[in-house]
């Protein structure tokens, strides 16, 4: 912001006030159509559909994750913004759907919440935990007979949960188990390529952030729905320059969105885990519908050959 107050000669509160008009100009402008919360039962079989014909992960609607934006620290703030990486940041928490597009987002949580309730305290995980996002009833896994609830998959630092899948645990997992993990893995990814294609983009994200924190949750909001309206008006148009073939990670290679940036820092452990019974068998179920005939891919068994594991912490 220094250089723009430097290159059009004027004061930096100036510019301060400008850019933040701009960014709740493009807010009220876009998150009506670009960021607009699934609410029906409609829109979310639609993301579920999307995750099943693209990532092979069946009752599926979304790819969850959070991740801290660097900022300078608050005047008299102590740790609050303090995170496990030593620096001061405030957290965003997003939900995307199989295009890259993000559908839920949560943006302010201190940094130092990680090892708290991030997830617990944001808008979206309290709607979710008391059923009130219009969620669809739970509904046969393709091929089988087996009824299972729709689901968001994230990584280890989310509490396993009727809503959330995540996967297990450990290194010397049985072939199962390995194999569900890379079924995971693969629709997880989603989020991460998300994530990067935005800050790869939107460069203000690329180091820390030198605002006030109310400041920065409107930037990141501006930028979260520029994100989406330049990835979904570039696949209506079939125009691929803001997101081009090899710039997102796949099995095989590595996204080249990583060339220029380095990836924004996950967040710690969200919550504790303290699954019940249900909820493990409830995975086991996916774990064994993965590897049976009917919810098989041809190409899962590579993850036995290869030692493939994306996942952290497996």
């Amino acid at each position: 912001m220094q250089s723009i107050a430097w290159t059009y000669h004027m004061g930096h509160s100036t510019v301060h006030k400008i850019i933040k008009n701009t960014a709740e100009a493009i807010w009220n402008a876009l998150s009506s159509n670009y960021l607009k919360n699934p609410s029906t039962k409609e829109e979310w079989l639609k993301i579920a559909q999307g995750f099943h014909n693209k990532w092979n992960f069946p009752n599926c609607i979304g790819a969850l994750d959070g991740k801290h934006i660097q900022i300078q620290a608050p005047a008299k703030s102590g740790s609050r913004f303090f995170n496990y990486k030593k620096t001061f940041s405030i957290v965003l928490l997003a939900c995307c759907d199989a295009d890259y597009l993000f559908t839920l987002i949560d943006i302010g949580a201190y940094g130092s919440e990680s090892d708290g309730g991030v997830f617990k305290n944001s808008i979206f995980g309290n709607m979710l935990e008391q059923s009130q996002l219009n969620v669809p009833p739970p509904t046969k896994l393709p091929n089988s007979n087996i009824v299972h609830p729709y689901t968001i998959v994230a990584d280890e630092a989310f509490p396993l949960k009727t809503y959330i899948m995540r996967p297990y645990p450990g290194r010397n997992l049985t072939a199962s188990k390995r194999i569900f993990n890379y079924r995971l893995s693969r629709a997880r990814r989603v989020i991460e390529n998300t994530f990067g294609i935005m800050v790869n983009r939107w460069r203000l994200l690329r180091g820390m952030v030198t605002a006030k924190v109310d400041n920065i949750d409107t930037f990141v909001k501006a930028i979260v729905c520029l994100h989406n309206y330049a990835k979904r008006e570039s696949m209506l148009l079939q125009d691929f320059s803001y997101c081009p073939p090899g710039f997102v990670d796949s099995d095989e290679n590595i996204g080249t969105w990583r060339d220029d940036v380095e990836p924004l820092k996950s967040v710690g452990r969200l919550s504790t885990n303290r699954s019940t019974n249900a909820l493990y068998t409830m995975r086991d179920m996916v774990r064994d519908y993965f590897c049976s005939p009917a919810g098989a891919i041809p190409f899962q068994n590579k993850v036995l050959e290869d030692g493939f594991c994306r996942d952290r912490d497996n």
